[in-house]
C-alpha cells in the first residue's frame, strides 16, 4: 500500500529564515502548501522573492494573501514616516520600531484556517529566538501558546481528526547554523530577500537589523552572501 504523504502549510516571506524553513519541511517529506502575505510592507520586493523560492523548492501551491495595511499601523515596516533603524546596536531586550503589531498571530491564524480547510495538521514558521531582533512573537512560549489555542479552537482538533503542530525548526539556531542548514538542503539564497530598507532597484541596504544579522550569519558560516548590497556593514 502506497504511503500517504502528509500536507504542511508553510509561512514564507521570501527571506533567509522562511526559505530555510520551507526547505526543512520539504526534507521531512511534507507536501508543502505555502502562504505569503502582502500587507503594505515597505520591502514588498520580498513577494517576488517568495514566489521564486516557492517555485525553486517545489511547493505544491503558493498563495499570496492581501491584508489591509491599516491593520498594521505604527511600524517602520508599514509606515514610511517612521525610519527603519540603520546601524543600531541590536538589543533583544528592547522591541524595535520594525515590530509589526501581532503579525505572527495574524499570519498563523490564516495558516491554521488554511490547514484545517485542506486537511493538514502541520504548520511551519521560520521564527528565530537565538539571533532575533526583539520581537515577542518569535519566542518559544508564544508558539506553544498558539499551538494550544489551535487545538482548542478548531473543529478538526475537537473531532479528533488530528492534532495541530506548529513547527519551528530554526527557532534555536544561530544565523550561521540556519545558513549552513539551508545550503546543505539546496536553498538558493540568491533568490531570497531580507532587507527592511531596500533601494528602488532592489539592492539591500546592508545596515538594517535584518541585513546585519544575515551578513553576520554568512560570515560566521564562512560562506558568501549572494545578494547585492548598497553598503555592507559586517559589524
Amino acid at each position: 500500500m502506497k504511503k500517504r504523504v502528509k500536507k504542511a502549510v508553510i509561512l514564507l516571506s521570501g527571506g533567509l529564515d522562511s526559505a530555510t524553513t520551507l526547505a526543512i519541511a520539504r526534507s521531512r517529506g511534507f507536501r508543502c502548501f505555502v502562504l505569503t502575505f502582502r500587507y503594505g510592507q515597505r520591502h514588498s520586493i520580498e513577494l517576488k522573492a517568495a514566489k521564486k523560492v516557492a517555485e525553486y523548492l517545489g511547493a505544491v501551491q503558493h498563495n499570496i494573501i492581501d491584508i489591509n495595511p491599516a491593520v498594521f499601523a505604527n511600524s517602520a515596516l508599514t509606515d514610511k514616516s517612521i525610519k527603519v533603524p540603520l546601524g543600531r546596536k541590536i538589543d533583544p531586550s528592547r522591541i524595535p520600531v520594525t515590530y509589526v503589531p501581532a503579525r505572527n498571530t495574524i499570519f498563523l491564524s490564516f495558516a491554521l484556517a488554511f490547514a484545517e480547510s485542506i486537511g493538514a495538521f502541520d504548520i511551519f514558521i521560520g521564527v528565530n529566538a537565538a539571533d532575533y531582533s526583539g520581537y515577542p512573537d518569535c519566542r518559544p512560549e508564544y508558539i506553544s501558546a498558539f499551538e494550544k489555542m489551535a487545538n482548542l479552537a478548531t473543529a478538526a482538533a475537537i473531532q479528533k481528526k488530528g492534532i495541530f503542530k506548529i513547527h519551528t525548526p530554526i527557532i534555536k539556531m544561530s544565523k550561521s547554523q540556519i545558513v549552513k542548514t539551508g545550503t546543505r538542503l539546496g536553498v538558493n539564497y540568491a533568490l531570497t530577500h531580507s532587507c527592511y530598507n531596500p533601494a528602488k532597484g532592489g539592492k539591500s541596504c546592508g545596515r538594517c537589523d535584518s541585513c546585519r544579522l544575515r551578513l553576520k550569519g554568512f560570515a560566521q558560516a564562512h560562506l558568501n552572501d549572494p545578494l547585492r548590497y548598497q553598503k555592507i556593514n559586517r559589524k
